[in-house]
């Protein structure tokens, strides 16, 4: 009996070390929203990750004390079970976690992968400890197997997940089919107009952006922060749309990894009019062309009946194909690079032109034309950075189209605000201007981001990023003009991750920008400490971008 105690005792010490590491690592999972194949990629990308070496080191420093010690032949000895035990203790003690920008949600999903992962583990525990109870082995093998059973539950964490989640995904498809269910109850129910919205990047800013034009006039909701998933969908429709029969608009953001992603949301909420902001190279790595992400933002415009309305971005030469297919007949075109005469001598070209457009600190002006009624209007906006000029186009020509004038949407304009994590500016305590452009990157916002950096032109005009992801095969070729970029905006460069920012950091030395205003720091926190002891009053930082944490 006391032999048995003794491997139960092992072992359980072994599991709760396994379902510790399981809910670490449950965070990632989460942030590679449960995608088996992505989650395994990156946690096979570092030894580390999958193969922590301090558990091995205290499982075959036990099993070697075990198997030496001496043993007594017809009796019990202690020798290699108080071995096994030493190397369990030593063995499950967690690393420290580095820095956690986002910490793990428990949400119902995540709580029931986490239950179908400790089971996982649990009953392997006990099968093991069966076996090894029935063993007419010795007791220095018996003492080993159940430290490499131990080793086993515990490195095997990341595939207790995985295996957890292929075993939940019968429940989780009827939990996801039921709320997807009661979200198309919702919208039939309420009947609002729906405005899609789905573009490589600008989608969260052109949002929110007619959003608050439309509610000069309209009531108007859209789908909060980046809610542009399926789910995230429904959760604005069941939660904040369900019973407010008083929304007229419903605006719903459309994000895509793969393709059928944005007519999976279509479906669920057909739009009435859709908008295309851009095609660029943001998350090319998983499409792998700008051909199929060009493909997939088309779902949106396929999925218009053929009375509704198409509004697209004439400068982007993928979106402007998608334009000049010719469908749905009732199409807006917006251009804020062409010119009058441009623009009018192209037949079905843009309908409206920003012009003239000038930027300072106190935010944008520029001159907005609605070719169809020859109106021009000034416009002017608190809201920084040039990109965003063709943002608030597009929210202009739908807000037009419903029946604001323009005029009335200049006015309202003039109240805009950026979204969250999105060239927001605010001055600290001390006088220094920070500009927060973290939630992500892309080729064309860092170029408008530095632009509005050099804006200040007193102090120093520091930049802290991590580069650009997901840029597939363009990913050294962008973040090495990057790198160069940031020579001619900035006074000082810090950047995060030494491998991350190894193209940023070979752009900047084909510069002559001086090297010791480079510093390269392996964490956020390490830059905002720097910021903290080395800027004054006058001087402005830029984030730019701020990876997860699987980065």
């Amino acid at each position: 009996m006391l032999p048995i105690l003794f491997m139960s005792l092992v072992a359980l010490i072994w599991l709760l070390g396994a379902w510790l590491r399981t809910y670490r690592q449950a965070r990632f999972y989460q942030i590679e929203e449960y995608k088996s194949g992505r989650y395994a990629r990156w946690i096979l990308a570092e030894r580390e990750r999958w193969l922590p070496l301090r558990p091995i080191a205290a499982c075959a420093f036990g099993v070697l004390l075990g198997l030496l010690g001496d043993t007594i032949p017809e009796g019990f000895s202690a020798i290699p079970y108080v071995a096994a035990l030493l190397a369990a203790l030593v063995g499950v003690q967690p690393p420290p976690e580095k820095e956690i920008k986002k910490g793990f949600v428990a949400t119902a999903r995540a709580r029931r992968l986490l239950a179908a992962a400790f089971s996982l583990a649990g009953l392997l525990a006990l099968l093991g400890i069966a076996l090894l109870a029935t063993s007419t082995e010795s007791d220095r093998l018996r003492a080993s197997g159940t430290g490499l059973l131990g080793l086993t539950l515990l490195l095997g964490a990341p595939l207790w997940l995985i295996l957890g989640n292929l075993a939940m995904t019968p429940v989780e498809a009827l939990f996801r089919q039921r709320f997807i269910a009661q979200a198309r109850r919702v919208l039939a129910e309420v009947q609002p107009k729906v405005i899609g919205i789905t573009g490589s990047y600008g989608k969260t800013t052109t949002k929110n952006y007619l959003r608050d034009i439309l509610n000069g006039r309209y009531k108007t909701y859209a789908t909060p922060k980046s809610y542009n998933t399926m789910m995230g969908v429904c959760i604005a429709l069941n939660n904040d749309v369900a019973d407010d029969y008083s929304i007229e608009y419903f605006i719903c953001e459309m994000g895509a990894y793969i393709p059928g992603e944005i007519a999976r949301i279509c479906n669920l909420t057909p739009p009435d009019i859709s908008i295309v902001i851009e095609v660029g190279p943001q998350h090319l790595e998983r499409f792998g062309s700008l051909e199929n992400i060009a493909i997939a933002k088309y779902e949106i415009i396929k999925a218009l009946k053929p009375q509704g309305l198409g509004v697209f971005n004439y400068d982007n030469p993928y979106v402007r194909a998608m334009y000049e297919r010719g469908y749905p007949q009732n199409r807006i075109a917006v251009s804020t690079t062409l010119t009058l005469e441009e623009a009018r001598a192209i037949p079905d070209g843009p309908r409206f032109l920003a012009q003239n457009v000038r930027e300072s600190l106190l935010g944008l002006s520029f001159d907005v034309t609605d070719l169809a009624s020859g109106e021009q209007i000034s416009f002017t906006t608190p809201v920084v950075g040039r990109h965003n000029v063709l943002n608030i186009l597009l929210a202009t020509a739908v807000a037009v189209h419903e029946g604001m004038s323009l005029q009335d949407v200049a006015q309202r304009v003039r109240t805009l605000a950026p979204a969250e994590s999105r060239l927001v500016r605010q001055v600290d305590e001390r006088g220094v201007t920070v500009i927060n452009d973290a939630y992500s990157a892309n080729p064309v916002g860092v170029v408008s981001a530095l632009e509005v950096l050099s804006l200040y032109q007193t102090g120093r005009r520091v930049v802290v990023t991590p580069g650009m992801v997901e840029l597939g095969h363009l990913h050294d070729q962008e973040n090495h003009k990057l790198g160069v970029l940031l020579t001619q905006h900035a006074s000082d460069i810090l950047l995060i991750g030494h491998k991350q920012t190894t193209p940023i950091q070979q752009g900047i030395a084909s510069t002559t920008f001086p090297r010791e205003r480079v510093i390269v720091f392996e964490s956020i926190r390490e830059a905002l400490d720097w910021y903290k002891s080395h800027l004054s009053a006058g001087d402005t930082i830029l984030f730019m971008n701020d990876l997860p944490d699987t980065y």
